[in-house]
C-alpha cells in the first residue's frame, strides 16, 4: 500500500434533511451540504478499468442523500457519523472523511462538523 492512498473526493453534495435541536425547526427540510472523501479497498492501477472494482460514487451519493432525507435528527453529529459508517459498511471503502455543513446561522457562511473513520 502506498505512503499516500488513492482517494475519491465528492464535494459540496447537496443534501435534504429534517435536522435541528428545537421541533420548529425540524418541520421544515433544510439544505445541507457535505463533502466525502473516500479511500477505496484497491488502489486505482489495480482497477482494470472495471467499475465493479472500485467505488461506485454515483450509488453512494444517492444512498447518502437517501440516508439524509429518511427521518428527522435533532444534531448534525449524529447524521454525520451515519454518513460515514453508511459508506464504510455499504461501499468498497476503507476509510472515510466526511464534511457535513449547515447554513443555520444568519452571521456565518455555515457551520460544519467533521469525522474521518476507518475500516476495523
Amino acid at each position: 500500500m502506498s505512503v499516500f492512498p488513492d482517494v475519491i473526493n465528492v464535494s459540496k453534495l447537496e443534501l435534504s434533511a429534517h435536522i435541528g435541536v428545537p421541533e420548529e425547526e425540524r418541520k421544515v427540510a433544510q439544505r445541507l451540504t457535505v463533502d466525502l472523501r473516500l479511500v477505496p479497498m484497491r488502489d486505482f492501477s489495480s482497477l482494470a478499468d472495471d467499475l465493479a472494482n472500485t467505488v461506485d460514487y454515483f450509488a453512494l451519493t444517492r444512498r447518502v442523500r437517501a440516508l439524509a432525507a429518511e427521518r428527522p435528527r435533532k444534531l448534525i453529529e449524529t447524521l454525520v457519523d451515519e454518513i460515514a459508517g453508511c459508506c464504510l459498511d455499504e461501499f468498497a471503502v476503507r476509510e472515510v472523511e466526511v464534511e457535513l455543513y449547515k447554513y443555520i446561522l444568519s452571521d456565518a457562511a455555515h457551520v460544519s462538523v467533521r469525522v474521518r473513520r476507518c475500516r476495523v
